[in-house]
């Protein structure tokens, strides 16, 4: 995903445990300020996060799906 925002870089080289971090790090800070400028845009970032990670899940499900043993399929037929 290519986030557009000048306070993040391309975070599609970061490792999921990274992202996570970020996403632990941001929501800890959201909860810190009172400012609710700071909030929005901390809340856009976590956004942006999230969908990343989201992002990289379902992909990782999808490969683990087409990589399943297709085998047990054939096992149970219903009629």
């Amino acid at each position: 995903m290519t986030a557009i925002n000048p306070l993040i870089d391309d975070i599609s080289n970061l490792k999921d445990a990274e992202v996570e971090s970020k996403i632990q790090d941001l929501s800890k800070k959201y909860w810190l300020t009172r400012n609710p400028s700071v909030k929005m845009q901390i809340a856009n970032l976590l956004e942006i996060y999230k969908e990343e990670l989201s992002t990289r899940r379902a992909k990782a499900w999808e490969q683990q799906y087409q990589k399943r043993n297709k085998d047990l399929d054939d096992l149970i037929k219903v009629n």
